[in-house]
């Protein structure tokens, strides 16, 4: 049962987000494909990571990598940042642009927190927080 309604709950968010993908996505000139709109998901999880960071968790090539974020700086979704550590190493920004598209995840996932706050009880909701914090921080290492 919990293997069940664990995947019906992630399916229901990945099937919201793809339908929101794919309604902004338009077959025009300077748009985002699907895979550039995943691209963008992965460097804001990684949280503003090199190249070869973002090259080494999709497991592709460097110069793969580096193709797929110089369409993504083009497109104005992404900028290049000097790192304050290594000159020669630069960190993927997301600009302006791109946070306009991903408010089309975050209204959802607000409105279900806002449908969750109403019909849970405050210590059902401390509850559930502190079981996602152990999810994400204890069951999950291989995403970090």
């Amino acid at each position: 049962m919990l293997e069940k309604n664990f995947v019906e709950v992630y399916d229901k968010f990945k099937l919201q987000f793809y339908r929101k993908i794919f309604e902004k996505v338009k077959e025009r000139d300077g748009s985002l494909s699907a895979m550039e709109g995943f691209s963008l998901e992965i460097i804001r999880a990684l949280d503003e990571p090199t190249v070869g960071q973002f090259a080494d968790f999709l497991n592709i090539s460097q110069s793969n990598a580096t193709y797929k974020v110089n369409n993504l700086i083009k497109k104005g979704y992404l900028v290049r940042q000097n790192s304050t550590t290594d000159r020669r190493e630069y960190h993927l920004v997301l600009s302006e642009k791109y946070y306009s598209y991903a408010a089309l995840m975050t209204d959802y996932e607000l409105t279900v927190v806002k449908r969750m706050k109403e019909r849970f009880t405050e210590e059902d909701i401390e509850k559930f927080v502190e079981l996602l914090s152990i999810i994400s921080n204890e069951l999950m290492p291989e995403c970090d």
